[in-house]
């Protein structure tokens, strides 16, 4: 796949449901997450990456501002 395909297929799921959105992001993370399986994680780094996909299954998200205010901080 291209990037300007990929660009388009994200562009395309911006306009989904929230729902559908937020268990795309859990399976590409899913999937990213098994291309590093093979590094050694220490039990801190074990017990953070749990907690962010209990977060995330329980539908704990950082706020859009938040989030925003992030992106403005390190990518302007």
């Amino acid at each position: 796949m291209t990037r300007d395909s990929l660009e388009n297929l994200l562009d395309r799921v911006a306009a989904w449901p929230e729902e559908d959105q937020e268990k795309l992001a859990r399976f590409v993370s899913e999937i990213e997450a098994g291309h590093f399986a093979d590094e050694d994680l220490s039990d801190e780094d074990l017990a953070a990456l749990e907690r962010g996909l209990a977060d995330a299954d329980a539908g704990r998200f950082a706020p859009d501002g938040a989030v925003q205010a992030l992106f403005d901080r390190y990518f302007k």
